[in-house]
């Protein structure tokens, strides 16, 4: 069988950092990790090919080639996903699909031969199983959740790194808490389960014999959801991997109660973590409980953040705004919050009840969802009808995102981070890799950017006041031309997410 794994094309979001992986010379974030994971489940005897439209084309050549095509992605993907459909069933090919967008929305893709919904280690092998029969079922699904200990590594040999500014892993899936407005537990359950840290350990085998020596984050929801694993397990296994080896960082999804545990950050930066991404979501108690947000109850979240920081692991944050209890005041006060934070990294969103959540549940029976949702939350549109009227959280919003990524507050909030970071043996020489990149930044942010008065001191104070973070000032300023951009693309301001041309 010859077979064509698709992965459809991304639009430009928040996450995907299009602007600044054209700064670097990247294609892509990442690499299609699910995919990969399938692809190693799939008969020893089938020819793969994997095309990830975020970084190649997908030819005629390919088409004639295929007799089937393997299509996985995310709900933000789905335009994509419907045109790659079509054209392979113009060429003749059997569809295949599964992964969140078709788990959450299967019904809306007829022309799909074949749906493998859920986790593929449950639901792949018995439509492998009928499919070699010639009896293979349109869809296949369980309620059942998969043991990770019989997860594959990934069939990496199938990318090229080069194409790809991050690789990551998945250590976990599942997440114990119960927040309104999230589907994770809807598509991997409340109990966390994991693979074993042999298994991680071989995944990172595979990816340094590649020749790989970049950041790998770990894609997991929660990765501190059962942190007697993480302390016992996990971070011991990578910090014995790590011995002798360069040019490995981690990062992670985690919750703000990290904060209360300064042995266990200690060690994560020891095992090579340098960031993590938190959900603070909202600073009102009552919003909180709105959203069952309890890990994030009662607790100094500025002194929070502050103290992850200053463990030497960065802060990216996310943010939502549109809560029941949400005033206009909402925004002011959350740009106060990130500006003192120095979280550089500020995800704001307009809030969304993806289906399935508990939130979509409550308000479809308050008759209060609209449009579908789009799969970004961070594009100015939301699915929800929220109590304080559209028209003024997408006004506040606006100026939110124009107040904290106007590049004289990002420069600042970047200052302000630099000040209580504590990075642990990061040196001020840049990687050669990063080396054609700075060159570009300064010509690009340095001269013709609207960063143009700013960059140059931000690199020159962090050399004088901050010299072991030079790479660091330097990564957060290529992010933050990619924010900004974002930002004008959403509001129509400026460039209007113009992208440097052939850079």
């Amino acid at each position: 069988m010859n077979a064509l794994l698709i992965y459809p094309e991304c639009p430009e979001t928040f996450w995907s950092f299009r602007h600044a992986l054209s700064l670097i010379r990247k294609k892509a974030a990442q690499p299609p990790l699910g995919l990969l994971t399938v692809a190693a489940m799939l008969p020893a005897e089938w020819s793969l090919r994997l095309v990830d439209l975020n970084v190649t084309k997908l030819t005629e050549e390919d088409l004639e080639w295929a007799e089937c095509a393997l299509v996985s992605g995310m709900i933000v993907q789905r335009d994509s996903a419907r045109r790659v459909i079509a054209r392979c069933k113009q060429a003749g090919l059997t569809v295949v699909a599964g992964g969140p967008l078709f788990t959450c929305e299967h019904e809306q893709f007829e022309d799909v031969d074949h749906f493998v919904l859920n986790e593929a280690e449950v639901t792949l092998p018995p439509f492998l199983a009928d499919l070699s029969r010639g009896l293979a079922r349109r869809v296949y699904r369980s309620a059942e959740f998969a043991d990770l200990r019989e997860t594959p590594v990934p069939l990496w040999k199938l990318v090229d790194p080069r194409q790809y500014a991050t690789m990551g892993i998945q250590f976990s899936r599942g997440c114990p808490h119960s927040c309104e407005f999230c589907n994770v537990t809807q598509l991997f359950g409340h109990r966390w389960r994991k693979k074993t840290a042999a298994q991680i350990i071989a995944e990172l085998d595979s990816l340094y014999g590649l020749g790989w020596r970049g950041p790998v984050p770990f894609v997991d929801d929660n990765l501190n959801g059962n942190r007697t694993c993480l302390r016992t397990k996990l971070l011991p296994a990578l910090v014995e991997w790590r011995r002798g080896k360069r040019g490995i960082s981690f990062s992670a999804q985690v919750t703000i109660d990290l904060a209360d545990d300064d042995e266990l950050m200690q060690m994560m930066v020891r095992a090579g973590f340098d960031t993590v991404f938190v959900g603070i979501e909202t600073l009102d108690e009552m919003t909180l409980r709105e959203c069952n947000k309890r890990q994030n109850r009662n607790r100094d979240l500025l002194e929070d953040v502050k103290r992850i920081q200053r463990a030497g692991l960065e802060v990216q944050g996310g943010f939502i705004v549109g809560f029941d209890h949400d005033t206009p005041s909402v925004f002011q006060r959350l740009t106060d919050f990130i500006q003192a934070s120095g979280i550089a990294t500020a995800m704001v969103g307009l809030l969304q009840a993806p289906v399935g959540s508990d939130l979509y549940k409550r308000l479809e029976r308050e008759g209060r969802i609209g449009e579908r949702v789009s799969g970004d939350n961070a594009d100015g549109t939301t699915n929800i009808i929220p109590r304080m009227g559209l028209d003024s959280l997408q006004e506040g919003y606006r100026k939110l995102l124009e107040d904290i990524y106007s590049p004289r507050n990002y420069y600042r909030r970047l200052r302000t981070f630099l000040r209580d970071y504590r990075p642990r043996r990061v040196s001020p020489r840049l990687r050669g890799s990063q080396v054609w990149p700075l060159f570009r930044s300064l010509y690009y942010l340095g001269m013709v950017g609207k960063e143009r008065f700013r960059y140059p001191g931000l690199l020159l104070w962090t050399l004088l006041r901050r010299p072991r973070a030079l790479p660091i000032a330097f990564g957060l300023a290529v992010y933050g031309y990619h924010f900004r951009k974002c930002y004008e693309s959403l509001t129509g301001v400026g460039a209007c997410g113009s992208r440097p041309t052939q850079i």
